[in-house]
């Protein structure tokens, strides 16, 4: 065998195997990456949300981008389905003034999945600056929605768990896409 042919192989086999040892560990890296570099993503929710994804274990790191605007739209979906519930099933019973913040909240997420849906598109195409300002878009809402429960003394927000998850799903979107960037540079 010459050595051309045994370096060829042992790069070979050294990439099969750092390839592998990758596919395990991208999302914790990836994860801990966001983290460092973005004090609104915890390591611990962004590798428990990754890996609830399916197929997040032999996604590459743009499919784990695109898992994770998915995982945003399903906690939109989802947080859109609760508030209507609540408005619903509590109606007499809710304060007139959280009854207004619910419904600022219900409208705010209804904007937010057409939002959602069109930064899929953009990530999609690697437009990464639309799909920014969208998912930026997302976490203003979630933001807007919680604010809108603090300006009264005594109200507690019911959608804080969630305008939470929203906004640290969002976080992870964002961070994805800024390492994407970075690396294609």
């Amino acid at each position: 065998m010459s050595s051309s042919s045994f370096s060829l192989t042992l790069i070979f086999l050294f990439s099969l195997f750092f390839l592998s040892i990758n596919a395990q560990d991208l999302i914790h890296d990836t994860c801990k990456t966001s983290s460092q570099q973005d004090p609104n993503v915890k390591l611990a929710f962004c590798t428990t949300s990754l890996q609830a994804a399916p197929a997040s274990h032999c996604a590459d790191l743009k499919g784990l981008g695109m898992m994770s605007i998915r995982l945003t739209r399903y906690n939109i979906t989802d947080t859109r389905c609760y508030i209507k519930q609540l408005l619903k099933n509590n109606t007499k019973k809710l304060d007139p003034y959280v009854k207004a913040c619910l419904d600022d909240c219900f409208e705010l997420y209804s904007d937010a999945i057409s939002g959602i849906k069109q930064a899929m598109k953009s990530y999609s195409s690697k437009r990464y600056f639309d799909a920014n300002v969208q998912i930026s878009s997302v976490m203003d809402a979630t933001t807007t929605c919680e604010d809108g429960f603090k300006q009264r003394k005594g109200v507690v927000s019911p959608l804080t768990k969630r305008n939470d998850a929203t906004f640290q799903l969002s976080a992870i979107v964002l961070s994805i896409m800024n390492i994407l960037q970075s690396s294609s540079k």
